[in-house]
């Protein structure tokens, strides 16, 4: 029987988040937008709760923003997606948070909550869309960013899927490398053939509403 209290919620990690200096690439439509090393992996260690991966989540930064990599593999079906239901869609849900003060269990300017799917927008329902949220039950909402100048894009392939993505500073309320390196972080990668894989805790637990369950990630340069 699995414990009441997954491992994972009794160890709080701080991911490395390795510096990339040329994100987004400047790049056709057919080449990747940003190309992150192994070293941008954020390792959930699913192993402590006997899970397995079917996600390659990766991260990294420079001065002008956060670059977003992930790489889904095993399907044997396509993506499932609509825009007008992206609850219900695949793709991978992130949460940033620019200051690491997680000491709150509401969020607050500087929480974002951003959404990339690979399939289920345009009028087709087949381009990728990206959305951003606000934080439920937060003290103060974070700006909400033009998502048209967020550089996105997806790779469907065979297997799976590719998502890349660039969240620019003007996208991140309160984003400064200098002053403030540690950020939080959370993530979940939803897929309706696959299931769903987090950085830590799963639905059980209130992460999309609470930062104080969020990891930390250290701008490491």
């Amino acid at each position: 029987m699995p414990p009441i209290i997954p491992n994972r919620f009794l160890v709080r990690l701080c991911h490395p988040c390795p510096f990339v200096k040329d994100a987004p690439r400047d790049t056709d439509e057919d080449e990747h937008l940003v190309e992150l090393s192994e070293s941008a992996t954020l390792d959930n260690f699913a192993g402590l709760d006997e899970k397995e991966n079917f996600a390659d989540v990766r991260l990294a930064w420079n001065e002008f923003g956060l670059a977003v990599q992930v790489e889904v593999r095993g399907k044997s079906q396509p993506p499932v997606g609509d825009s007008d239901r992206p609850s219900a869609s695949d793709g991978l849900r992130l949460w940033i948070e620019t200051r690491d003060a997680r000491a709150s269990h509401r969020g607050s300017r500087f929480c974002h909550q951003f959404a990339f799917f690979p399939t289920g927008g345009g009028t087709d329902k087949e381009e990728p869309f990206l959305t951003q949220s606000k934080i439920n039950r937060a003290l103060q909402d974070a700006p909400m960013a033009n998502l048209a100048d967020v550089p996105f894009r997806a790779h469907r392939a065979k297997g799976g899927y590719r998502l890349e993505a660039f969240l620019p500073a003007a996208a991140l309320n309160g984003f400064d490398p200098q002053e403030h390196p540690r950020l939080g972080v959370y993530y979940a990668v939803r897929d309706q053939e696959l299931g769903d894989q987090f950085l830590s805790v799963g639905w059980e637990f209130p992460f999309s509403d609470d930062p104080s369950l969020w990891a930390v990630l250290e701008l490491v340069k």
